[in-house]
């Protein structure tokens, strides 16, 4: 996180989160980058809204 700004995940931490809850990693390899630019460009744009 940067002030009022998300920039992205720890994606080894994600990967290991996904291992733990048996994920096969091929899929969350594949799945994580799109779920983690969704995430980051919503909060941002919630982001902003409270700032603005």
């Amino acid at each position: 996180m940067l002030p009022g700004a998300a920039i992205g995940w720890d994606l080894n931490a994600a990967l290991g989160l996904a291992a733990a809850l048996g994920v096969p990693a091929p899929a969350a390899a594949e799945l994580l980058p799109i779920i983690e630019a969704i995430f980051v460009r919503q909060v941002n744009a919630n982001t902003g809204e409270k700032h603005d």
